[in-house]
């Protein structure tokens, strides 16, 4: 038995047990014993709108059922992607529905473990998967996914990784729960902040060392800023994808100088601009910060197979 196979048969239990029902009226359609619990249309919808999914993206969904998620993603957004599920007539199902929608050529269905799959091509990626296999799975796509990546979860989360957003709706039809709700997370990818930056420019004519030491959890960071010896920690610390800022105030002869940076990370290095404040006094320049002793992590996960070609 397979990863997914286990996390089918787990859905379907926990589910059942949760909601209450039994297996005939919680399910609208049944497999045999891959039976899924499709994900109310209204509630897709919001799932791509939540990702700002458009013409530019590449979006995967693991456990893909019938396929409405890539379907809708191809039909009114005009994206591309594909979506697997290991039940082989669910996926023959979701390629008919593709075809039929007139979007065969930009959404494709594959019978694939999820666990095996590379993801590392979406930018967005859609899951709905119970809390244990979220928490099984995030690891590896933290290591796989590349910053930026926008991911969204219907009704779980991914444990002490908060959401940059969540939300509860109304889903009319589900199959499960009482209460006909949904719930949508919604996470960017972050990009690894963490470790010491240095870089060196003028301050008020004068060059300076900077060195700015980020401790780092999921996308929360905090750290310290040290100018010329002198240090102060990190304030409005923010980390979305590759885009950082923080400010700090920094004491110095006279009155404190206030520091803001912000910009993008790539790889070991950040580039963007800094604001140096004194009083209302104020300047701007260019920012390029470097971290020499990085080192990128090995890629966590199994070996996955070639992603197939869209044309």
């Amino acid at each position: 038995m397979n990863f997914s196979t286990v996390v089918r048969k787990t859905q379907l239990v926990c589910v059942l047990l949760m909601a209450g029902f039994a297996p005939a009226a919680a399910f609208t359609q049944d497999y045999g014993d891959t039976p899924y619990v499709p994900t109310p249309q209204n509630v897709v919808d919001k799932m791509l709108e939540v990702a700002k999914v458009g013409p530019g993206d590449y979006v995967i969904d693991l456990g893909s059922g019938d396929g409405r998620m890539i379907i809708t993603a191809a039909k009114k957004h005009g994206a591309r992607g594909f979506g697997v599920d290991l039940d082989k007539r669910l996926v023959a199902l979701s390629n008919k529905n593709a075809a039929k929608a007139g979007v065969a050529d930009r959404a494709k269905f594959y019978a694939r473990d999820l666990y095996e799959t590379d993801v590392s091509r979406a930018t967005v990626l859609t899951i709905y998967l119970l809390p244990e296999v979220n928490l099984m799975v995030r690891s590896r796509l933290l290591a796989m996914l590349k910053p930026g990546t926008r991911m969204v979860s219907h009704d779980y989360d991914f444990g002490e990784w908060p959401p940059d957003l969540s939300l509860v709706m109304d889903a009319p039809g589900k199959p499960v729960g009482r209460d006909q709700k949904s719930k949508v997370f919604y996470w960017m990818v972050p990009a690894k902040a963490s470790g010491k930056w240095r870089w060196q420019f003028a301050v008020e004519g004068k060059a300076q060392d900077f060195e700015l030491d980020l401790n780092q959890k999921f996308q929360k960071i905090d750290g310290t800023l040290t100018v010329g010896g002198r240090k102060a920690g990190i304030e409005d610390a923010r980390l979305m994808g590759e885009q950082i800022s923080f400010a700090a105030v920094v004491e110095s002869d006279g009155a404190p100088l206030r520091y803001v940076f912000s910009g993008r990370i790539i790889n070991s290095a950040i580039k963007g601009d800094a604001s140096i404040m004194r009083g209302q006094t104020a300047s701007r320049s260019p920012w390029n910060a470097a971290r020499p002793e990085f080192r990128e992590p090995a890629h966590v996960g199994l070996p996955a197979p070639v992603l197939p070609e869209l044309r």
